[in-house]
């Protein structure tokens, strides 16, 4: 029997579209959400198997998960999803991932690497835009400088976004400015904005508590991170009027991550990577390492997009390249 991928939250946006590539990818799909309508719909307009379940259920999580190889959380928020799914996925001996850019959810899945480990599983968060393309392009930068010190990573996204995306982005502000320093996050008082060229001229970036100052510190080592974000005009008050970007609206524009990093010796490597927009890259990207695992290319424990495969998995994406400044 062929592995089997179980994706949860495929009623969602960006879940419909993780589903509909995984399905076109030819692998081995069941669909999932709490709705049974409304997973019933999608499972029904891609040919699979669907099944309705809340993630509070415990029993009804093990079923799911029974003969379920790999785990895929599209449901967002995640603070109200990942800790169920993920406890559940390490007893049952099925490996974790989910696209979540939430912190809270990057600290819960580090907080169970040990566990992973003696379960032969892999858990890793933010198989999507964040942090695919970030982690990437860090790994590759610390790499061009001799014992590298610090790490600065700047994103700029733009377009529309997605009911789920905005409320996972509800309460960011709340956690202030949270920083990487001697390998413990910090907070500071205050945020102070910076300027970045990304290629476009140079613009003013915000401090952001994004997952990078978790999966950062896996994937190269690095115990001194700060993470900064630019958006066309923040994120909206308030919920999407709609789903989320149109098709003709995620083919335009790009997504751009710069990595910084500073060697000991004070040598600075600066490389940047360009992706579609963001919605279209977490599409492929969360199928392509969800196929990855599925096919044995895994490392058990806690694991980074790149401290599992290299800064490769990112150019690996179609249409996306790193330069280096």
């Amino acid at each position: 029997m062929s592995a089997r991928l179980l994706v949860y939250g495929a009623t969602g946006y960006t879940g419909r579209l993780v589903a509909r590539r995984a399905v076109g990818t030819g692998l081995d799909v069941t669909v999932a959400g709490r709705n049974g309508g409304r997973t019933a719909e999608v499972a029904d307009s891609l040919g699979v198997e669907g099944r309705a379940f809340d993630v509070d259920d415990a029993a009804a999580v093990r079923a799911a998960l029974a003969d379920t190889d790999v785990l895929l959380n599209v449901a967002g928020p995640f603070r109200r999803t990942a800790r169920q799914l993920m406890d559940a996925s390490v007893a049952a001996g099925v490996h974790y991932l989910d696209t979540t850019a939430e912190l809270a959810t990057f600290e819960l899945a580090e907080a169970r690497d040990d566990a992973a480990r003696r379960a032969g599983t892999m858990i890793m968060s933010g198989t999507g835009w964040d942090v695919v393309p970030s982690d990437s392009v860090a790994l590759h930068t610390a790499r061009r400088v001799r014992d590298p010190q610090r790490l600065t990573i700047a994103l700029r996204v733009t377009g529309g976004f997605s009911r789920g995306s905005l409320a996972s982005s509800a309460g960011i502000e709340e956690l202030g400015t949270l920083v990487r320093r001697s390998g413990e996050l910090v907070r500071l008082e205050g945020a102070t904005a910076r300027s970045f060229d990304l290629g476009n001229g140079p613009e003013e970036l915000v401090p952001a508590p994004m997952g990078d100052l978790i999966t950062g510190a896996r994937s190269t080592g690095i115990e001194d991170i700060e993470v900064f974000l630019g958006t066309d005009g923040g994120f909206p008050d308030g919920m999407a009027t709609t789903d989320g970007p149109t098709d003709h609206e995620r083919g335009q524009g790009r997504y751009l991550a710069l990595a910084e990093v500073t060697g000991r010796d004070g040598q600075v490597a600066r490389s940047l990577v360009s992706t579609p927009n963001g919605y279209t890259f977490t599409q492929l990207s969360s199928v392509e390492i969800a196929r990855r695992v599925l096919a044995g290319q895994f490392t058990p424990g806690f694991q980074s997009p790149a401290s599992a495969y290299g800064p490769e998995l990112t150019t690996a994406i179609a249409d996306t390249s790193i330069v280096d400044l």
